[in-house]
């Protein structure tokens, strides 16, 4: 071994051993990588690309922590392709078309191909994302892009349709205790040097979220204050650490929610749909959840404004008039003390009759869009012009007992029931009871 090469080898083991854990533990093969067994498991397109090296474009999508970034260092282990990486947080135009003249290069001279790994690639721009489309076409790269964002929304649509999309999920709470056992038992990382007893395992899982790097993290922080306090008491031998070292490590559960992400949407669908389905206790759940991920009150107020009348209507027209308390709150109150309003004005409408009878509007607007030109009934047109004595007779309604008579009002072609369909709960069926018993009066 040259001089050189043993200098690089020593630099190596020293940033391998500072290296958090989470790096640390990156694995070498597809065997090593932990969950995901639909994406990367026997018989999947991924792993047999892999293993045949026959690799094309491919998209990883999903949330943070559930191995996109290992996926892409076991190809760098495995495949007999250069394996270059560009930061979509720094890089520039420049970076990509250098790195695309250098595989183009490799590719002319040696036949090597280049496989270009890009780490949160929807934080490019599109000029950006533009610039690698003819270099993925015509296969001077093997593009692998990671993104936590949904890439439909996030990556050109030219690039999408030249990559495979596989999409990765959140780690099972056995999946994330494999994790841990792996880097308790390995004597390179933490075998030997401590012990995690149950409750503190079970803690690290449920903060973990499904989010293995957010696992491992938790557990060498926790492994520092466990031996911090092992090294005051003068104890030896391996650290024990306990629940308590973990809460110490790790404060704060902290959920993964990101208003500019799938999460964001997912979650603020369950709170509408829970409220819509009358559960007031998973209502306060993903109002809690909202909240806690700092969610802008204003915008919780709104989806609880228009479910008032989407989902509630006139079975309780209150329901619009707490809804829109709750939304005056959030704009003059904000947090923390909106949060109570917001929680009464939810659980309010959870526990509200419901009536969608309000979205007749929408077949309404399809009748004035698609159907024919209806003309107003005569004896409905305003009578402040020439000529209008030959309308026809209006009944005033009000000159009957009542104040209802049986009066032609929607336009030729259309019958009464076409668009409005009341519910048999709340005020809105007694009204409608009570219009029925008006005109049978009659």
């Amino acid at each position: 071994m040259d001089t050189n090469s043993l200098f690089q080898e020593i630099e190596d083991t020293r940033r391998k051993e500072n290296a958090p854990l989470a790096v640390r533990m990156r694995p070498r093969t597809l065997d090593e990588v932990v969950g995901q067994k639909e994406a990367i498991g026997e018989g999947s397109w991924l792993a047999g690309a892999i293993e045949a090296d026959t690799l094309s474009s491919v998209i990883l999508f999903g949330p943070a922590g559930t191995g996109k970034t290992s996926i892409a260092h076991v190809i760098a282990e495995t495949t007999r392709s250069t394996f270059v990486e560009v930061s979509a947080i720094g890089g520039t135009v420049s970076d990509l078309r250098r790195e695309i003249a250098a595989a183009e290069s490799r590719l002319t001279m040696n036949g090597m191909k280049t496989i270009l790994f890009v780490d949160e690639i929807h934080r490019f721009n599109r000029s950006q994302q533009d610039s690698l489309l003819h270099a993925v076409e015509d296969r001077t790269i093997i593009l692998i892009g990671a993104t936590t964002e949904n890439p439909y929304f996030e990556v050109n649509t030219a690039l999408l349709s030249r990559s495979r999309v596989v999409e990765l999920h959140s780690l099972a709470d056995e999946d994330i205790e494999a994790l841990l056992d792996r880097a308790l038992s390995d004597p390179d990382l933490l075998g030997g040097k401590a012990v995690l007893d149950r409750p503190a395992k079970e803690a690290i899982v449920m903060m973990a979220g499904g989010d293995g790097r957010a696992a491992l993290t938790t557990l060498e922080l926790a492994f520092g204050v466990a031996r911090a306090k092992a090294s005051q008491s003068k104890s030896k031998g391996a650290s024990l650490i306990t629940e308590e070292h973990v809460r110490i490590a790790n404060p704060h559960r902290g959920l993964p929610y990101d208003k500019n992400k799938d999460m964001h949407y997912d979650i603020i669908s369950a709170f509408i749909k829970s409220m819509r389905g009358s559960d007031p206790d998973a209502a306060l759940y993903w109002l809690a959840r909202m909240i806690e991920g700092g969610e802008d009150p204003k915008f919780i107020a709104r989806r609880i404004f228009i479910l008032a009348a989407e989902d509630i209507g006139n079975a309780d027209p209150q329901a619009l008039l707490i809804a829109e308390a709750a939304f005056r709150s959030a704009e003059v109150i904000g947090y923390p003390e909106c949060q109570l309003i917001l929680a009464q004005a939810a659980t309010y409408m959870a526990l509200a009759p419901k009536s969608n009878a309000a979205c007749g509007i929408f077949d309404a607007l399809n009748e004035v869009k698609n159907g024919p030109l209806r003309n107003v009934p005569d004896h409905l047109r305003d009578r402040h012009r020439p000529g209008s004595d030959d309308y026809g007779t209006y009944k005033y309604p009000h000159s009957y007992p009542g104040a209802w008579v049986d009066q032609q009002y929607l336009p030729d072609g259309l019958e009464r029931g076409c668009f409005y369909h009341p519910s048999e709960r709340g005020w809105e069926a007694y009204r409608s009871e009570a219009a029925l018993r008006d005109r049978t009066d009659e």
